[in-house]
């Protein structure tokens, strides 16, 4: 059996993994991630009892009870990249033997979810809501690093062709079983997941972005009757990951822009309240 060599997989003398600095016993079956470390405590102030609190860089984490359940709140910063170290090491914390640096026979699903920021991409979404990705595209370059990913890949390809592209962006989709536990009220859309917030999201501050009128052609595109209907800059990187490894991952999005109106939400924190009381209301019911 493959033993993980300690440059691949790097821990603490204390046994715990190099980034998050967690030690299995201090992560919860379900995780409910932000960006934002300030936005931690906002997630474990309605925890029943918080037993471990610890911090390493940009990664907070508050590991503790809520209705029976075992959870954690863990920031991880923006973008992709700091996704790939976040899933990587929730992965190994519960599917690797960090003694022994072998993969587990028996895997664990851990049931994850991000409650993040995002903006609209038409007028008909207004800021305030709250919107489930069911299906995400990634325009960073991520998986071009991992192995192809199963499903439609159509949405990537119009987007490829509509901004003429030199890669096709990757496509992938919510977990079911989290998607089926939510409200059916709650809006579902299709999230573009960006590489940057200027002008990877058509914002023009003293550069000009290369793409003009990104918003409106993106927001125009149609695939299988279905429409692009807003964009950060994680959920993409966080479903194809999860979907390698077995999670189940579930991005919620508080809509704080409307980028077509140029709008932003004045009273975003309590929209950012209301995501958190759905999230934590929904997943440990």
């Amino acid at each position: 059996m493959r033993q993980i060599p300690e440059t691949e997989l790097i821990l603490h003398p204390d046994g715990s993994v190099y980034h998050l600095r967690l030690q299995p016993q201090q992560l919860g079956n379900i995780v409910f991630t932000v960006g934002d470390p300030d936005r931690v405590s906002t997630v474990s102030r309605h925890f029943d009892q918080i037993d471990f609190k610890g911090q390493n860089r940009e990664f907070i984490t508050h590991t503790g009870w809520k209705n029976g359940q075992h959870v954690s709140a863990i920031s991880t910063g923006i973008g992709t990249d700091n996704i790939e170290i976040l899933m990587t090491e929730l992965d190994a914390l519960v599917n690797i033997d960090l003694d022994s640096r072998q993969v587990k026979t028996d895997k664990r699903s851990l049931q994850i979810i991000r409650i993040g920021t995002s903006g609209s991409l038409h007028e008909a979404i207004p800021t305030g809501t709250l919107l489930a990705s069911e299906i995400a595209i990634g325009m960073d370059t991520l998986m071009a690093y991992y192995p192809e990913l199963s499903g439609a890949q159509d949405f990537g390809q119009a987007i490829q062709a509509e901004l003429g592209l030199s890669f096709c962006p990757y496509q992938t989709a919510a977990s079911s079983l989290l998607l089926a536990k939510l409200d059916p009220e709650i809006l579902r859309g299709v999230t573009l997941t960006c590489p940057g917030f200027y002008a990877p999201q058509g914002r023009e501050v003293r550069l000009k972005p290369r793409f003009e009128q990104m918003i409106e052609r993106l927001a125009a595109l149609r695939v299988q009757g279905r429409n692009l209907t807003n964009f950060e800059m994680e959920t993409a990187g966080y479903y194809a990951l999860g979907e390698l490894l077995s999670h189940e991952v579930l991005s919620l999005n508080a809509i704080l822009a409307n980028r077509p109106l140029k709008k932003f939400d004045a009273t975003g924190e309590k929209t950012i309240e209301k995501a958190i009381q759905l999230a934590l209301a929904t997943f440990t019911a």
